[in-house]
């Protein structure tokens, strides 16, 4: 068992292969590295370790695809009048603050997920939001977060030491024991390739949408927080935009395999 590492393993988890001796431990396996139990269909096999029953398990994940995106189609609420408005009037409003603000098709996750409303009464964004903490393969969703609250105070309920949850604090406690001005709040450049990842690095003392402006945003912002004393190998633009002035070519984002799993949708 490589949870508790006494007893015969007799479970093996699909999502992360780590084995398992009883109930109570692929629990504990579950709550420590955030893994769910579900098998991940688009893991990568190489063509050595490719069998009948991939191909197999490849066919069925397409059929579920193509069920998934008809049924999306057919969805009354894609050709509601009421929908195309709201969406229209959220990028129009966006647009006004300086921000390029994108939505994708229905039947994507981020579509499905995105909570953001505009008040027109308060002249404000209420966005959703993503927080990944990559240092400890955590993330956290947020709902109506106001546009005018600054990145400190989103940040404090989880990484402040003494105004953080005890829970979350436990969970981030790298980040918690790190001094604040470690802390760097990134968010990913879109519109670029695969290849070419890079971030912009957010001011934590401005607001939400001082920080969003003249910015590309799909669906709702995600930002990464990470920590400078770690080595992480994300490649973050200069105020101007400019590429950093040591940049090896070996350089890549060390969370790609977080944004393909974003992405990766029907």
């Amino acid at each position: 068992c490589e949870t508790c590492s006494k007893e015969e393993a007799k479970y093996r988890c699909p999502r992360c292969m780590k084995y398992s001796c009883s109930l109570l431990c692929v629990k504990k396996h579950k709550l420590a590295l955030s893994c769910n139990g579900v098998r991940d269909k688009t893991a990568f096999v190489s063509v050595n370790e490719f069998t009948d029953l991939n191909l197999l398990s490849d066919y069925r994940f397409l059929e579920d695809v193509g069920r998934t995106a008809d049924a999306a189609a057919r969805h009354c609420i894609v050709h509601s009048p009421a929908t195309k408005r709201l969406l229209y009037c959220l990028r129009n409003k966006a647009r006004g603050c300086n921000i390029e603000l994108k939505t994708l098709p229905v039947g994507f996750t981020k579509r499905r997920e995105n909570s953001t409303t505009f008040n027109s009464v308060e002249n404000k964004f209420y966005w959703h939001l993503k927080l990944i903490f990559p240092h400890c393969h955590a993330e956290y969703t947020l709902k109506g977060v106001p546009d005018d609250k600054t990145l400190a105070d989103i940040l404090k309920p989880y990484i402040d030491p003494v105004e953080s949850d005890p829970v979350v604090c436990q969970r981030l406690k790298i980040y918690t024991t790190s001094p604040q001005s470690d802390v760097r709040i990134l968010m990913k450049i879109e519109n670029r390739s695969r290849n070419s990842v890079r971030y912009n690095e957010l001011d934590a003392s401005r607001s939400l949408l001082d920080n969003l402006k003249g910015k590309v945003i799909i669906e709702y912002p995600t930002l990464f927080v990470v920590l400078k004393t770690l080595k992480n190998d994300m490649v973050v633009l200069g105020q101007d935009g400019s590429e950093p002035a040591e940049n090896s070519d070996s350089e890549s984002s060390s969370l790609s395999s977080v944004e393909e799993g974003e992405i990766r949708d029907s």
